[in-house]
């Protein structure tokens, strides 16, 4: 089974990682850690790196154990949002949490202003920062690229 194939419009990763989700979801943080004691030396040393996809309210409130989790486990780790970077995270690359916000306080002022809301266009983001930790990535030995340096709308040093 590839990571990569669609299985019922989805990815085998993008799965795993509600699975995961749901697991902390359910068992909280605290079982979460529990469960990952137990299974540390069986399952997650053959994990290579940890992807987080998509914002989720459950992911975003453990960021900082989430972060730190990848990095006990030294795992490089793959984000959608910045704050997860901030947190410790090795990367992030996605929509711009602050220019939504900002296109969204437009539509607002369209809609106060008369505009029927079914009648405004949907939008898709078009502003995506990429942030890179290079304490995370100097913890984990990795060396990242000045061509993806260069690219990175923000780097923690």
């Amino acid at each position: 089974m590839s990571c990569g194939r669609r299985h019922g419009g989805f990815t085998l990763i993008e799965i795993l990682v509600t699975l995961f989700i749901l697991a902390i979801g359910l068992l909280g943080l605290a079982g979460m850690q529990a469960l990952a004691q137990k299974t540390e030396l069986e399952s997650y040393q053959r994990a290579q790196a940890l992807i987080l996809p998509a914002a989720n309210p459950v992911g975003f409130t453990n960021r900082g154990q989430i972060a730190s989790f990848a990095q006990r486990n030294r795992l490089p780790s793959m984000y959608a949002q910045k704050e997860y970077v901030d947190a410790g995270g090795l990367m992030s690359y996605g929509p711009s949490l602050l220019d939504m916000a900002r296109r969204a306080a437009i539509y607002v002022d369209k809609i106060l202003k008369g505009a029927k809301p079914a009648e405004l266009p949907v939008e898709q983001p078009t502003k995506f920062e990429l942030v890179i930790n290079l304490k995370t990535a100097k913890a984990l030995g990795l060396t990242i690229p000045q061509s993806l340096l260069r690219r990175a709308d923000q780097v923690i040093q």
